[in-house]
């Protein structure tokens, strides 16, 4: 081994953040750049070993959980609009109707990407072109392009057909084809700024000249594609840097603009210029040294490294970033906290967790999708958006209604859930039986006492010393297995309460479950209890010919007191979940704590303005319900409890998740592979909203009172 090789094995390859730092610089550069890494190399080797900076020794991109300071007092959009209190369309119409001559800055001003780097493009080449490493080609082809014709004609403004010249050596692709799918690829990406759109459209109607000024190696034909079919019409004169040989960032293209203004009296009194762009060298130091006016707009992506998520995939993550950072910081709105964070947080959750369902129904051979009620709710609405015609249905289920159904085969779940799950939380025996269904069971507590010779053996030695049960006494750790084998002497009359829902709830899925061979039951989770009792209801204690698969979108975890309490039916088939389980994503399986309030922040996401589902009933019984709904074909009712507080909050986050999904939808339509989005990818935005301690999080639960998983 050289010297040399050792030495760099030494400095760059013993420490993996160190490596990554230095390459991040020095790969793809300039000299002066290359002579600048090599610097900061030997200051990453001191810092490191001589200053005890140990965090370099890591690569920032493989922190699993990132943490980022979000702002818990406001939306981020109400907050960038603070920030710039002149970012209104009305204010840059009334500044720039003031000038004869309106210039505009293209990309990332009038033209949005939904990639958060112009480069990302390239990967999508590359599954064009089906070259493996396509964009790190593409890139180092480009800057040696550049470099070439920096030698031959002492500019580096090249054309696209420079770059392909290039790249066909490289990949045997020819330049022909390669700039015409790249062209091609551009322009069915790029659409318009709504916030300069509307501007724009504003000063065409007060008759204003308006030219565009770029540094950009897309030929003119191609940008002038792009702003048309992006509603920029009538623009007066496009100045791209590559027809020119001129850039704006080395201030020689704002001179060739203000050559051609000055046939038309510019410098003379007569004619009066500004320009408008992103970039704070290019758009903004470099115009004003030229002596042109400026009105800076600030990039979208200003805030992306403060509060987006990283750690994904690299596609699906710079999709994400960017349509995030377009939808909210582009200055036309500003959201409400609900709004974001069922945009910024639900949004690419809700997507891939239907698309995840699409695939498997093809997959699998689902006849029809059952959204459960009421985390259903918003994932079919978005469903029936992306794939409309398919058999889906909002069926009405919970967790109670599924409890009371089961009790008469899941003896264990029903007290659990009615009985140990309220263990001293404060209810008294009294309100336990009234949300059992059971309150004549309240007169009969006075009987406990003649019942002991028969139970007293069902009972542990702590339990022999309490045997009273009275009706205002509180459920605690001392009397729930009173209350619990009380309840099982009265097995018989409590079945016989429940008789008669089941029979109503037999007839409401018999006709959803017509000629239906199979169907999926879609949840959020966790256990997936629901999804399993009611496919243990329609094929054991119904016999509808029908088979059943629960979706969920994550299970019980580490933390839960039964963590692996759906396994068999996970293991089995019967039961498929998204975002992780045992088998997968196992990092969120330890990280999902439901005592900290995760399983709720996450149906927070799916909190629906409908109000709770209590359960079937036979005939027509409104009375003793908030809410009822008559079935008169089937001659039942079905029950609803009230509704949760906060219900324009709700609906907020509904229309977020919504927005965020047609936006996505809208940009990537045509490209099936960006609809495959991983549970890892989807829970990546919801690890960021968790940091520090989860205080964001918890700000937004105090915003609703929901009750969730109610028995």
């Amino acid at each position: 081994m050289s010297i040399k090789i050792a030495i760099y094995n030494i400095l760059v390859n013993r420490q993996p953040g160190i490596s990554a730092r230095y390459h991040k610089l020095h790969s793809g550069s300039g000299r002066i750049v290359k002579i600048l890494s090599w610097a900061y190399l030997l200051w990453l080797n001191f810092a490191f070993y001589v200053l005890q900076f140990r965090f370099l020794g890591s690569v920032p991109e493989m922190d699993a959980y990132e943490n980022k300071r979000l702002n818990c007092r406001m939306s981020e959009s109400e907050e960038y609009l603070r920030q710039n209190p002149g970012l209104t369309v009305e204010n840059y119409v009334r500044k720039l109707s003031q000038y004869d001559v309106i210039s505009f800055d293209v990309f990332d001003t009038l033209i949005f990407r939904p990639l958060a780097l112009p480069v990302d493009v390239f990967h999508m080449l590359g599954n064009a072109f089906g070259v493996m490493d396509f964009k790190n080609i593409r890139v180092k082809a480009e800057w040696e392009a550049r470099e070439i014709y920096n030698a031959r004609e002492g500019n580096k403004e090249i054309c696209l057909s420079d770059i392909w010249d290039n790249m066909e050596e490289k990949v045997g692709i020819s330049s022909e084809a390669g700039q015409r799918i790249e062209k091609a690829l551009e322009q069915k990406l790029c659409y318009a700024n709504p916030f300069m759109l509307e501007v724009w459209k504003r000063l065409k109607k007060l008759d204003k000249r308006m030219i565009i000024v770029s540094d950009m190696y897309l030929p003119e034909e191609c940008i002038g594609s792009i702003l048309e079919k992006a509603g920029y019409t009538g623009a007066g004169k496009l100045y791209i840097s590559n027809a020119y040989h001129k850039s704006k960032a080395d201030g020689r293209l704002y001179e060739q603009v203000l050559s051609d203004l000055h046939e038309s009296g510019y410098g003379t009194g007569k004619l009066s210029l500004i320009h408008v762009g992103d970039n704070p060298h290019s758009d903004a130091k470099m115009a004003v040294r030229a002596e042109i006016e400026t009105l800076p707009y600030q990039n979208v992506n200003k805030n992306t490294s403060l509060y987006r998520a990283f750690d994904m995939s690299p596609l699906i993550g710079s999709a994400y970033r960017a349509i995030v950072s377009n939808w909210i910081y582009a200055g036309l709105h500003a959201y409400s906290m609900e709004y974001e964070y069922g945009f910024i947080y639900g949004g690419l959750f809700v997507l891939g967790y239907c698309s995840f369902i699409h695939d498997y129904c093809k997959q699998n051979g689902i006849d029809k999708l059952l959204f459960l009620s009421r985390d259903g709710d918003i994932l079919k609405q978005v469903y029936d958006y992306l794939y409309p015609g398919e058999l889906t249905e909002y069926v009405y289920w919970s967790r109670k209604a599924a409890t009371k159904l089961e009790a008469s085969f899941d003896r264990h779940d029903y007290f659990r859930r009615f009985i140990y799950h309220k263990t001293n939380q404060g209810y008294t025996l009294r309100r336990v039986l009234h949300s059992m269904e059971l309150d004549f069971l309240t007169d009969q507590l006075c009987d406990w006492k003649g019942m002991w010779p028969e139970v007293a053996g069902k009972l542990s030695r702590k339990q022999s010393g309490f045997v009273d049960l009275k009706a205002d006494d509180t459920l605690t750790d001392k009397n729930n297995d009173l209350l619990r084998v009380f309840i099982a002497a009265k097995w018989d009359q409590v079945m016989q309460v429940y008789r008669e829902q089941d029979m109503a709830a037999k007839a409401y899925y018999e006709k959803v479950l017509k000629n239906v061979r199979r169907a999926a039951a879609v949840d959020i989770g966790w256990a997936g209890s629901g999804a399993m009792a009611l496919r243990y209801l329609v094929d054991k204690e119904w016999k509808i010919s029908c088979e059943v698969i629960g979706l969920i979108a994550g299970t019980n975890t580490l933390h839960n007191a039964e963590p692996d309490a759906s396994e068999i039916f996970l293991q089995d088939g019967q039961l498929v979940a998204y975002l992780y389980s045992q088998s997968h994503n196992r990092d969120l399986l330890k990280k999902h704590d439901q005592n900290k309030g995760y399983n709720v922040f996450w149906e927070l996401l799916l909190s629906s303005p409908t109000p709770q589902f209590k359960g079937f009933y036979m005939g027509n019984k409104a009375a003793g319900h908030a809410e009822s709904q008559y079935l008169e074909d089937l001659d039942i009712t079905l029950a609803f409890g009230e509704k949760d507080a906060n219900l324009k909050g709700i609906q907020e986050i509904q229309s977020g998740i919504m927005d965020f999904v047609k936006e996505y939808h809208k940009r990537f339509q045509e490209f099936p592979y960006m609809f495959h989005i991983s549970g890892r990818d989807a829970y990546a935005p919801m690890l960021v909203a968790a940091s520090h301690h989860e205080k964001y999080l918890k700000e937004m639960e105090k915003k609703f009172h929901l009750e969730i998983n109610v028995i």
